[in-house]
């Protein structure tokens, strides 16, 4: 009976598979956005510059990754894309500060690229989740000029994991 016990927890720990991980440098989970990342305009006056990001324990059958900065408590009915880029191939897996790689679509602030936290003073303590996905094909196809919503959805149906860091940010 024991030998059955060691060999169950043997090949539960030989077929372990460890989640996609999502680090940054530049952002700790749960704490507040430093202002080299705030968006600059809109009233908002902070660097732009996007954070450092860095994932491990990638999913086997990656083929590409895509990364996507969300605010979910936007004052409109469908949050706010702060980022999406897609396209990163498999032999990135990190991207330092201010760097870009692969396609970035349309923020919701009007153009290609990142564009950080600047939300409404007086309307709170903001999350911003930045995400990786892991993907099983080298090119996500999107149509041409698609909004972040149908990149979300496309993530969402063909992702193999996923990992996230959610930072805040209030506008004082």
């Amino acid at each position: 009976m024991l030998r059955i016990i060691y060999a169950i927890g043997f090949a539960l720990i030989a077929n372990t598979s460890f989640a996609l991980d999502l680090k940054s440098k530049d952002i700790e989970e749960g704490s507040r956005i430093p202002e080299i990342h705030q968006f600059n305009g809109f009233g908002c006056s902070g660097g732009n510059i996007s954070p450092h990001l860095s994932w491990s324990d990638v999913p086997k059958g990656t083929k590409s990754f895509a990364i996507t900065a969300f605010d979910p408590d936007a004052p409109t009915e469908s949050g706010f894309w702060h980022w999406s880029m897609i396209n990163i191939p498999r032999s990135q897996t990190s991207l330092d500060r201010g760097t870009s790689i692969g396609f970035e679509s349309k923020n919701d602030y009007g153009y290609n690229g990142y564009g950080g936290p600047c939300p409404p003073k007086g309307d709170g303590m903001h999350r911003y989740q930045f995400t990786v996905w892991a993907l099983p094909q080298e090119n996500l196809e999107i149509p041409v000029g698609a909004s972040n919503a149908v990149i979300g959805y496309f993530l969402n149906q063909l992702h193999l994991e996923k990992a996230r860091i959610t930072g805040t940010f209030v506008t004082e």
